[in-house]
């Protein structure tokens, strides 16, 4: 066999092997390892990007990653809530739920939503099982009282070993975020703080917003690549800088770090392989928070 390559298909072999060497101090850091990862947005409505997550999600398995997911469904949720005739309002980014939004909440995330996350990673050769907060009291939750929202919950305790269990047995848990209190009364709780108390719970090493923006854009329009906890706190206060659906993920991101989580990512799910290229490559491709006051926000 000759050694004899072109010089631009030599030039390619070595590009991708020096991707996959530089790709190794990262899986090797994190494997064995859970890693939280809230799914949302674009990678989860369009089929070309369900799908390549679903590689990325197979990726963290083959190096040993144990991923644990948690899905949003807002679109989903409005569209069908409009459909009935169910009027949509949100205070800070959280939706306002009463009866008759909790029950078409828990239609569409622990039904439609949750099969469709499972049968997409499931398409993609992952173990998948999917799962509520309310299975095995996953998630035990009270009614949040400030602001007033409905039947909006807030987590109280997670039952963890139903996820361990499952991690164990190398199977991916898929969590709609439906919590159930002591009565057996459901929330609705948003996925952003759902997605935080696992990683708390679960001790990971990683919490992995995946949505449709960038990352965290600072007070100068920039997306901050790296920032602090005590950084992002200091975002939320000021006023007009962070806004919307991005105040719970925020929010969420200090409370995990503050509770021990290694790192939280924050990155474009409308990107192929985003988890991916964020979590293995020196660059990344969004926005990291690391604990502590120590960061390289501009």
């Amino acid at each position: 066999m000759t050694t004899d390559l072109p010089p631009q298909i030599r030039e390619r072999t070595v590009a991708k092997a020096r991707t996959l060497l530089e790709a190794l101090p990262f899986m090797r850091a994190h494997g064995g390892r859970v890693i939280i990862v809230k799914y949302g947005g674009a990678a989860m409505e369009t089929a070309v990007l369900a799908s390549t997550f679903a590689e990325d999600v197979m990726l963290l398995q083959s190096v040993g990653i144990k991923p644990v997911i948690v899905h949003g469904g807002g679109p989903a949720l409005t569209q069908i809530s409009t459909r009935l005739g169910i009027e949509t309002t949100f205070v800070d980014g959280l939706r306002v739920t009463d009866a008759e939004t909790l029950d078409v909440a828990t239609m569409v995330l622990a039904g439609k939503v949750n099969t469709d996350v499972v049968s997409s990673l499931v398409a993609g050769g992952v173990g998948a099982v999917g799962l509520s907060g309310v299975d095995a009291r996953l998630l035990l939750a009270r009614k949040q009282e400030l602001p007033d929202l409905g039947f909006v919950g807030e987590v109280v305790q997670v039952n963890a070993d139903v996820l361990a269990t499952l991690l164990e047995r190398s199977f991916v848990p898929v969590v709609a975020s439906i919590a159930v209190d002591e009565g057996g009364q459901a929330y609705n709780v948003n996925a952003d703080v759902v997605a935080a108390e696992l990683a708390v719970a679960l001790d990971a090493e990683k919490l992995v917003y995946v949505s449709d923006v960038p990352g965290l854009i600072g007070p100068t329009g920039d997306l901050l690549s790296e920032l602090s906890s005590k950084q992002a706190g200091e975002l939320l206060s000021e006023s007009g800088v962070i806004d919307g659906g991005m105040i719970p993920k925020v929010q969420s991101a200090v409370r995990a770090l503050d509770a021990g989580v290694g790192r939280v990512h924050l990155v474009d799910g409308r990107v192929e392989h985003a988890v991916v290229l964020e979590l293995f490559t020196p660059e990344g491709i969004g926005t990291m928070i690391t604990p502590g006051s120590n960061g390289i926000m501009p």
